[in-house]
């Protein structure tokens, strides 16, 4: 990738900063964090007002619905807009970050039309329905069971840790159509309307004190077959798709994040007298480092993406392919450490203070501690960089 900018990204740069500069002061006040249905309205405002502007789905395919930007400047999009402050994209992100774009890629033109214009508009929430109780890290081995009947699927079983789900318009679900197949053969994914009869959300309370999270139960759901997205018992190679975008290119603006609030805690060093000590500073510098090369393995992860050959699948994303590639599993077992020792540093910094649950750093700290999990473990990353990139023997 050049990472040099031409005439045009620059003045593509200058255009969205004088549109940030007009809207970002006209926003209502940002609701309670812990009110999701406020936040979702809110979240969704800004959403319509990205659309309208044309900056929705800035790096989806034209067929898609997106504007088929380049990776330039996808990546002078996320800084600018978290330079800014300007909104994240909220209860909105399993759609934005995930659905969207596996049904963009793996899903019929009908299927497309339906679900990513009211995603781009700000207008539907999606949740993701992976994780089980007995099946978290292990993926393969989900139980939720859909018995095929006509030209429905009827849903029996339970996920857990679904994000949004008690806000969410719809849901990507995970099955097991197939249970006599091989665990990883028999799955099928779904797109699942959340107020279909015989759903049942029970958000779950975060050590944050937050409820981003929920149980879903499902009892005897029944799910059209024209809400499947890829084959009957393709599913995994699906997910494999889902995780990909999770993995590579969904925590991007995550980076310019944690890049600005170093900046933020090394003002806080200087101003408290925590400047003084040489091996904070070191700390500091090494983190420094560490995010301006995470950046450039997002630049290349990115890239890569948007150029990536289909990842064995029927369509392409758009004419150039655009599923992330294995890196995306480096990028992500690396972020997911960094981020910990980011805050950890940041507690280091506020001292007493750090035990203020008022204080923004505080709850980051305590949310860091889910990204060795969430998206695949660490453990999971390990196996697939040993594995995929550097070529050992599966682990027995």
């Amino acid at each position: 990738m050049d990472l040099t900018h031409s005439p045009e990204e620059e003045e593509f740069r200058a255009r969205l900063r004088e549109w940030l500069a007009k809207v970002l002061p006209t926003l209502p006040p940002k609701p309670s964090p812990g009110d999701w249905p406020a936040r979702r309205a809110y979240d969704l405002g800004w959403q319509r007002m990205l659309y309208d502007a044309g900056y929705a789905g800035l790096h989806w395919p034209v067929d898609a619905g997106g504007r088929g930007a380049t990776p330039t400047q996808h990546l002078i999009f996320l800084e600018e807009t978290e330079k800014a402050g300007a909104p994240y994209v909220g209860a909105n992100f399993v759609g934005l970050l995930h659905a969207g774009p596996t049904i963009a890629a793996e899903g019929t033109p009908e299927q497309r039309a339906r679900w990513l214009p009211p995603v781009l508009r700000g207008e539907e929430v999606w949740c993701q329905g992976f994780s089980e109780p007995d099946a978290g890290s292990d993926l393969a081995s989900l139980r939720t069971r859909a018995r095929r009947d006509g030209d429905t699927y009827v849903v029996s079983g339970s996920k857990i840790w679904t994000s949004h789900a008690e806000v969410a318009d719809w849901c990507e679900l995970l099955v097991r159509t197939d249970p006599d197949a091989p665990r990883h053969r028999g799955i099928t994914w779904l797109a699942l309307p959340m107020d279909a009869p015989g759903v049942t959300v029970r958000p779950l309370r975060t050590l944050a004190g937050s409820a981003e999270f929920a149980e879903v139960f499902l009892d005897e759901v029944r799910v059209p077959v024209a809400n499947r997205v890829g084959a009957e018992n393709d599913g995994w190679r699906v997910t494999m798709v889902t995780l990909s975008f999770e993995r590579g290119t969904a925590f991007v603006g995550e980076v310019v994040a944690c890049r600005r609030v170093l900046g933020e805690i090394a003002r806080e060093a200087r101003g408290n007298g925590r400047w003084d000590d040489a091996s904070l500073r070191r700390r500091l510098g090494r983190l420094n480092a560490e995010f301006r090369a995470l950046w450039r393995l997002t630049q290349w992860n990115v890239s890569e993406a948007m150029g990536a050959p289909p990842l064995e699948r029927g369509r392409e994303w758009g004419s150039t392919g655009g599923v992330p590639g294995v890196g995306g599993s480096v990028f992500k077992l690396r972020f997911s450490h960094a981020r910990q020792e980011l805050y950890d540093a940041a507690a280091d910094v506020l001292g007493p203070r750090a035990l203020d649950l008022d204080r923004p750093w505080v709850l980051e700290r305590l949310s860091s501690l889910s990204y060795t999990i969430a998206a695949g473990t660490s453990q999971i990353q390990q196996n697939i960089v040993a594995e995929r990139i550097l070529g050992l023997p599966k682990g027995r």
